[in-house]
């Protein structure tokens, strides 16, 4: 197993999570946050489908599919283009609503194959640039890819409590 591999375990492992967490939901249900100030599960996907986007167009040099691909026009969200959910407030995460569950998953799905695809064409060397040298020590691409995995997975995780929580309901 190489580092692409390994890199690519971890993303291989985000779509079934995604998938699973908003298959059968409504967008009443996809909306519903818990205790009216919690991260909803439409917002929690839509943000880390956006991080991922936004970080491997960066990583890549290439634009992001929210905006090449007209994602931002099928989502018609009341937010600027270049949102992903960092330091949302509250009112922001209240205006992520979706009309399907497919919606997210369709996004997702796109952002997931670029991603793969990039991460293929990855060498050990490569992983090893430095991508971000405002932080010490400088972020390198491997170090940038892991992180957005384990944002990823993370907010996943988050997204299938909040569907927990709304069983016990």
């Amino acid at each position: 197993m190489n580092s692409n591999d390994v890199l690519l375990e971890g993303f291989y492992r985000i779509p079934d999570l995604v998938r699973s967490v908003v298959n059968g939901l409504d967008s009443e249900a996809l909306g519903s946050r818990p205790n009216r100030t919690g991260n909803s599960i439409a917002w929690l996907i839509w943000h880390l489908s956006r991080v991922e986007d936004d970080h491997i167009a960066d990583a890549a040099g290439t634009d992001q599919l929210w905006t090449t691909a007209g994602w931002s026009e099928k989502f018609d969200l009341p937010l600027g283009t270049g949102e992903t959910g960092y330091g949302h407030s509250s009112e922001q995460v209240s205006s992520v609503q979706v009309d399907s569950a497919e919606l997210l998953v369709d996004y997702y799905n796109a952002v997931h194959a670029r991603t793969v695809k990039y991460v293929r064409g990855l060498s050990d060397q490569d992983l090893d640039q430095v991508v971000d040298d405002s932080w010490d020590p400088p972020v390198t691409l491997g170090v940038r890819l892991v992180s957005v995995t384990q944002d990823c997975l993370q907010h996943a995780g988050q997204a299938a409590y909040v569907r927990g929580l709304l069983r016990n309901q």
